[in-house]
C-alpha cells in the first residue's frame, strides 16, 4: 500500500497546487517567452505561466517524507530531482522575470549539473552499490562490477538525459506525456527487482505528472520550463542509475535519444555543409513545419515513448 499511497500522494498534491500556482504566476507575470524563429501557431502560448515543474516537483519531498522516510536512496533521488529543478528555476527566472534572454550562462548550468551529477553517482555507487551490476535490455546477462567507467557513464546519463528531456518540452503535453511513460516503464523494472525506496520515489513523480498533464495539455493552461524539465531528465536518470539499470535509458528514453540527436544532426550538418537536415529541431519542430497539427505530434511521439518501453520490458 505504501507504492500506491505515493502515487496516490504526488496525483492529489499537484492537482490541489494547480489551481492556485497559475493565478500566482499570472500575478507575478511569469509567463512563457515564444521564441521568434519558432513555428508561427506557438505565438498563441506567449504568456502562459511557466514554471509549471514546481507541480510534479513540490510534491517530491512530501512523498519522501511519508513514504520514504529515513531512506538514503529515496532522499538522494529527491535531492537530485530538486537541485536540477533549482537550476531551472534559476534559468527560468533570468529568462522570464529578470527579461535575460539567455537565462543562465551554459558554463554556469553545466558545472552546476555536473556538481550535482557526480555527488548523486558517488552516493549511488559507493554508498548504496549501484555499481556491482549492471542490468541489460533484452535478456542480455549483466555486467558484474563493470569498472572505472561505470560512474563516469552513470554523470553523463543523468546530464544527457536531463538536457534531452529539456530539448523535448516544445509541445502541449510531449515531454510530460512522454516521461510519465518512461517513468511508468522504469517503476515497472524497480517493481520486479524490488527496488522499494526507489519505487516510492518513481510513482510519487508518476502522480505528478499526471497531476501535471491536467493542466499542461493542448491546450495548455501552464508550462513546465527548465523548472520541470531539468529536474525530470535528473530523476529519471537517477532512478535509472540506483536501480542498476543505466544501459536501459536509450531504450526506455528513445525519445529522448531521437530528439536531442535531432538537434546534434542539424548544428553539424549545417556546420559542416551549411545545409539543413531537418526544417527545424527538435524533431518535433520538424513535423509541425511539415503540417502536422501539434495534437497529431504529440500523440506519434507517445506512441514512440510507449514502444521504446514495451522494448525495454523485452
Amino acid at each position: 500500500m505504501t507504492m500506491v499511497w505515493s502515487g496516490v500522494t504526488g496525483l492529489l498534491l499537484a492537482m490541489g497546487l494547480g489551481p492556485g500556482l497559475i493565478p500566482w504566476l499570472r500575478r507575478l507575470k511569469i509567463g512563457q517567452v515564444i521564441r521568434e524563429a519558432g513555428p508561427e501557431t506557438h505565438l498563441k502560448k506567449a504568456g502562459v505561466p511557466t514554471m509549471g515543474g514546481l507541480l510534479f516537483l513540490l510534491p517530491l519531498p512530501v512523498v519522501g517524507l511519508l513514504w520514504a522516510r529515513g531512506s538514503g536512496e529515496a532522499w538522494a533521488l529527491v535531492l537530485l530531482a530538486v537541485g536540477y529543478g533549482l537550476i531551472g528555476f534559476a534559468d527560468d527566472y533570468l529568462k522570464v522575470v529578470r527579461r535575460r534572454s539567455l537565462g543562465l550562462r551554459a558554463r554556469e548550468k553545466l558545472a552546476g549539473q555536473v556538481l550535482l551529477a557526480a555527488a548523486f553517482v558517488w552516493y549511488a555507487h559507493y554508498a548504496l552499490g549501484a555499481d556491482r551490476r549492471w542490468l541489460l535490455p533484452f535478456g542480455l546477462p549483466p555486467i558484474a562490477h563493470p569498472g572505472w567507467w561505470a560512474p563516469l557513464v552513470s554523470v553523463l546519463a543523468i546530464i544527457g538525459t536531463a538536457n534531452a528531456v529539456n530539448l523535448t518540452d516544445g509541445l502541449d503535453g510531449l515531454a510530460g506525456g512522454s516521461a510519465a511513460i518512461a517513468v511508468a516503464g522504469l517503476a515497472v523494472l524497480l517493481a520486479a527487482q524490488g527496488a522499494t525506496a526507489a519505487l516510492v520515489v518513481a510513482l510519487g513523480l508518476l502522480g505528478g505528472l499526471v497531476g501535471f498533464l491536467r493542466f499542461n495539455l493542448h491546450p495548455a493552461r501552464l508550462i513546465m520550463g527548465d523548472t520541470g524539465s531539468l529536474a525530470l531528465g535528473a530523476a529519471l536518470a537517477g532512478l535509472a542509475v540506483v536501480g542498476q539499470r543505466v544501459l536501459f535509458l536509450p531504450v526506455v528514453g528513445i525519445l529522448f535519444v531521437l530528439e536531442a540527436l535531432s538537434v546534434i544532426l542539424q548544428v553539424a550538418s549545417y556546420r559542416w555543409r551549411g545545409r539543413r537536415i531537418f526544417r527545424m529541431s527538435p524533431l518535433h519542430h520538424h513535423f509541425e513545419l511539415s503540417g502536422w497539427s501539434e495534437e497529431r505530434v504529440v500523440t506519434v511521439f507517445w506512441l514512440i515513448a510507449l514502444a521504446g518501453t514495451l522494448l525495454a520490458w523485452l
